[in-house]
């Protein structure tokens, strides 16, 4: 492996990321880099973003301990990095899954994030409140769970968005975090439902560069099959764990 030292652009371009998200990794800690000269420019070797990419942001000399390697959803283990879709027909069906993978997600720690609205966000919040062993608004206030709007317009805003506030969340160490999003609540802040897919597609990027278990959620009744066909095809990850697990 080359002893060359990458500059910012550089680094960007083997990571296939923005410049901005270089920069944020490198100042909070998670991208090891190096100074140099007058203007204490940024200098990176290709071992560590090697490594950046195959365990996540956290470098070695950051961790202290791996996060887990992955989650129980179902009955089903799901690997970390992954990245669900998930497909109901009923108002239980959209919770059968869901809430207890926030649950058990609270339950050990781990920063949560659910995207929803609207009548969809109260049924969360009621069945979560329901469940033993975890406080729900004590976990809202500690920023364990965090209620996210429709992560942008376009792609490249929701990438942006999501980038920050999971890098933000692994500040204070190596963890699993969980995601999960109700797509009825994200599309509205697309621009059209084929926007939204290629939003899937471009996120499939991050969860493989960070400790995550994504689970996208799309009521079949809220969705054309065309709409359905391509989210299936948007999560490869469904494909080695079967998809008849992740029906609802």
């Amino acid at each position: 492996m080359s002893d060359k030292l990458l500059n910012t652009a550089e680094a960007a371009r083997y990571l296939r990321v923005s410049e901005a998200s270089v920069r944020r990794w490198s100042d909070s800690g998670l991208l090891p880099a190096r100074r140099i000269g007058r203007r204490r420019e940024r200098r990176f070797t290709e071992a560590d973003l090697t490594a950046f990419l195959s365990r996540g942001n956290a470098s070695p000399a950051e961790r202290r301990a791996d996060p887990p390697s992955g989650v129980f959803i179902g009955g089903t283990f799901v690997p970390l990095h992954s990245h669900l879709a998930t497909f109901y027909s009923s108002d239980e069906g959209r919770l059968r899954l869901t809430v207890p993978y926030l649950r058990d997600g609270l339950r050990s720690g781990q920063p949560c994030f659910l995207v929803a609205d609207g009548e969809v966000l109260d049924a969360y919040l009621e069945a979560m409140r329901d469940q033993h062993g975890i406080d729900v608004d004590a976990a809202i206030c500690d920023q364990k769970l965090t209620m996210a709007p429709g992560p942008g317009g376009s792609v490249d805003e929701a990438l942006y968005f999501w980038e920050q506030v999971l890098t933000r969340a692994l500040a204070a160490g190596p963890t699993l975090l969980r995601v999960l999003g109700e797509m009825s609540s994200a599309r509205v802040g697309f621009e059209s439902d084929a926007s939204m897919i290629a939003f899937e597609v471009a996120f499939n990027t991050i969860s493989k560069r960070l400790p995550t278990v994504a689970l996208c959620q799309y009521d079949v009744r809220e969705f054309d099959g065309e709409t359905i066909f391509q989210a299936i095809r948007a999560h490869p990850d469904l494909y080695p764990l079967g998809i008849a697990s992740f029906l609802n």
